[in-house]
């Protein structure tokens, strides 16, 4: 679980949405928060945002597989499942389970992670439905 590090700690959050085929265009903020748990067997991930929105997520490592395991709980009621894995030291890549969409963190900076979610197009290639920009508090 050590190459989570460049996500742990506080984070402050601006959500960037274009208008895609999932959703109208639109803004929201809020903060996070990555922290190691139980002997670092796990990182969570924790989050609100100004608009109402909570999650609870929570990466493992399944040591058969050889892959992280990702689960994402919503305040809607509403959970997703992943598998992922580093693409390097700095990019963490997900692919969701039961949906064709694709997630990256990526590191831009001590103080700065990307995170992009995108949908695939007709055309081959990825659509970006949801952009979060995580700032080091």
């Amino acid at each position: 679980m050590e190459k989570f590090e460049f996500l742990l700690g506080d984070w402050n959050l601006e959500y960037r949405i274009p208008k895609s085929a999932f959703s109208e265009a639109g803004k929201d903020s809020g903060t996070g928060t990555f922290r190691r748990a139980l002997n670092d067997k796990y990182v969570y991930f924790d989050y609100s945002t100004k608009t109402g929105g909570e999650a609870h997520a929570i990466f493992a490592w399944d040591e058969k597989a050889k892959v992280y395991r990702y689960w994402w709980f919503e305040n809607s009621g509403s959970f997703l499942t992943a598998t992922c894995n580093f693409v390097n030291n700095e990019t963490l890549f997900l692919n969701w389970h039961d949906t064709l969409l694709i997630q990256t963190f990526t590191k831009e900076g001590p103080n700065r992670v990307i995170l992009r979610m995108e949908h695939p197009t007709a055309l081959g290639k990825y659509e970006l439905i949801l952009e979060v920009i995580f700032t080091r508090k």
